[in-house]
């Protein structure tokens, strides 16, 4: 049961799943903290919430890939008096292609933002929630977690973290009021496949909706689960991944990333 004046702060919720993610949550009444780096979507998403719901949203538009972002941004909260009782960490992005010619600058900005920032949002919200006795957090992951991803070498990696780390704080904080939900979504229809430089024909066969991705991680998280694959479909793709012999799922990631090569 929501508690009255409760907050969801929610990363990347300018589009995608992020901005499902807030729909789901003005819906259920949590006051909002948004934050992207496209501050004119921000407040788009932000005007739509604030019309159609009675929730108090506030917009934090900052760069989630620069140095020390975690920390000034939890800082910007606890100035604003506001307490974080859901966090989800959806911000994200990837990027095809060989590892040798990844440009260094994006390969440390993906880092930057799939691993430290949610680590370290994480960590210091967490803090407060164990405090309090209260609170729920959602790190969204992928498929990929569950293999290496030749052609997406850095962002498979950056995703098998995200999955551990999260599981392991959810064993962690059992029993203390506080859980770790860690969403593992499959191919889903969002602008992640065009900053990635996937080619958009790829992303219709089998892809789930942003909004269904979102409802599936949200309940889990409510629920209290751990672990939560969005889609049948990807349960068994999940399944087959993790259980398959380690040489085999390498070389079908690689074949199939490598039709996806301009």
């Amino acid at each position: 049961m929501k508690r009255r004046s409760e907050c969801a702060l929610i990363t990347g919720a300018s589009t995608g799943l992020g901005r499902e993610f807030a729909r789901l949550a003005a819906a259920d009444g949590y006051d909002l903290i948004l934050v992207s780096r496209d501050a004119q979507r921000l407040e788009a998403v932000a005007s739509e919430l604030q019309r159609d719901t009675s929730v108090d949203v506030m917009t934090n538009p900052c760069d989630l890939s620069v140095a020390g972002a975690a920390p000034a941004l939890y800082s910007q909260v606890k100035s604003r008096g506001r307490t974080v009782d859901i966090l989800i960490n959806n911000a994200g992005f990837g990027k095809l292609g060989y590892f040798s010619q990844h440009d260094a600058d994006d390969i440390a900005s993906m880092i930057q933002t799939n691993v430290t920032v949610l680590t370290l949002l994480t960590r210091l919200f967490l803090d407060d929630m164990l405090a309090r006795k209260h609170g729920k957090i959602l790190n969204v992951a992928s498929l990929a977690a569950y293999t290496p991803g030749p052609l997406m070498a850095v962002y498979h990696a950056t995703k098998s973290y995200v999955l551990a780390l999260t599981e392991a704080v959810a064993e962690e904080v059992r029993g203390s009021g506080v859980s770790a939900t860690v969403l593992v979504p499959g191919i889903t229809r969002t602008e992640f496949q065009a900053r990635a430089g996937i080619p958009p024909a790829s992303v219709e066969r089998g892809a789930m909706s942003a909004a269904a991705v979102a409802r599936a991680g949200y309940h889990a998280m409510l629920d209290g689960k751990t672990v939560c694959v969005a889609g049948m479909g990807n349960r068994v793709l999940g399944f087959l991944a993790h259980h398959a012999p380690h040489s085999i799922s390498l070389r079908v990631a690689h074949t199939m990333q490598r039709k996806l090569l301009r």
